[in-house]
């Protein structure tokens, strides 16, 4: 299990050129602070300048999810434990805080077999302490995307990661996880994080990230002050 990686949010100044770049990094700290930083307007126009420049319109949408204040404050500590205990429980994840969210990666290597969609036998069990972690914390909505590298047809991995989502997202649920918190989706070749030019650059690409968010009740609940566990 990697270290649990934190990305800090940008500074307010950075908003001024914000359509035109981002800058973001790793800080040690929590990111319960942050959220008592930034507004909500602000955090959308972060949002979708990262969405476009990493290619996940659902991690943008997670860092543009700033409430700020008290209530930011409270679903930044929320999240912070419940990024916590997925690093320390799940095996073969690696867990950023991003924002007011959480980004969960997956190697796909890890959880399937090459060019299938069935979990592995040792990857459901580590699913199934994930789900058991979000039931602990259900007042969030995931995101599942799937993944893939350029080897092989574009319509076929296209495939591939949609059903490769789905797979995780079906666990998910058949280990007690609401259907109506996991929004699946799959992206083939084309949101790479890394070149397809060498074995380990595809690898990273094939991938399966889980991004988890505020709902509106936890929203509703930080407004008024306390959030319930």
């Amino acid at each position: 299990m990697t270290h649990l990686q934190r990305l800090i949010k940008p500074v307010a100044f950075l908003l001024i050129f914000a359509m035109t770049s981002l800058t973001w990094g790793c800080q040690s700290t929590t990111n319960t602070g942050q959220g008592a930083g930034v507004g909500a307007a602000a955090g959308g126009v972060i949002g979708a300048v990262i969405g476009s420049r990493t290619g996940s319109w659902a991690k943008g949408a997670i860092i543009g999810a700033v409430i700020g204040g008290a209530a930011g404050a409270l679903i930044g500590n929320y999240m912070d434990k419940q990024a916590a205990e997925i690093d320390r429980d799940v095996e073969g994840a690696r867990v950023e805080r991003v924002g007011e969210g959480i980004r969960v990666i997956f190697d796909s290597g890890i959880l399937f077999s090459t060019g299938s969609a069935t979990i592995t036998s040792t990857s459901r069990y580590n699913i199934e302490k994930l789900a058991r972690i979000l039931n602990r914390y259900k007042d969030t909505s995931l995101v599942i995307e799937g993944h893939t590298d350029d080897i092989g047809s574009e319509y076929d991995n296209q495939i591939l990661s949609e059903r490769r989502a789905e797979s995780v997202a079906n666990l998910l649920e058949a280990y007690g996880v609401a259907g109506r918190r996991l929004s699946p989706v799959g992206y083939g070749e084309t949101r790479p994080v890394a070149s397809n030019e060498t074995e380990y650059d595809r690898k990273l690409n094939r991938r399966v990230e889980v991004l988890i968010y505020a709902n509106d009740d936890l929203k509703r609940q930080a407004d008024s002050g306390e959030i319930r566990y």
